[in-house]
């Protein structure tokens, strides 16, 4: 196989794997169970600000028909339900670890490149 239609074929591998994470709100929601393992609706909503109950069904149901996230419905009084990543979800997880410190350091770049730049206008003026 050339090189070529390798990284064909890898592109087409990220390609693939965008369409199940796309959306502003799925790697988000994985995280949360990466981080806290089991977790109710009520506690994916807290950690993800802006999200409506309606996007974080949505969003969980698209996670469950992927096999990435499991539905638990508890025996309480009221019923609950928890949710938590499959076996194959939490293959995922190094992937939210590597985006969390790729997080990190850009936003650390990002904010050092914004106080050079301040600098030298200071020191321009």
């Amino acid at each position: 196989m050339t090189e070529e239609i390798c990284h064909k074929r890898d592109i087409l591998a990220i390609h693939d794997a965008m369409d199940v994470l796309n959306g502003k709100w799925k790697i988000s929601i994985i995280s949360s169970m990466c981080y806290y393992n089991d977790r109710r609706f009520s506690e994916i909503l807290n950690d993800l600000h802006g999200i409506s109950n309606k996007q974080l069904s949505k969003e969980l149901k698209d996670l469950e028909e992927n096999k990435l996230v499991k539905r638990t419905v508890l025996d309480t009084t009221p019923v609950s339900v928890k949710y938590n990543l499959t076996e194959y979800g939490w293959s995922l997880q190094n992937l939210i670890y590597d985006l969390s410190d790729w997080g990190k350091t850009h936003r650390d770049f990002v904010l050092r490149e914004g106080q050079e730049n301040a600098q030298r206008t200071v020191a321009q003026v």
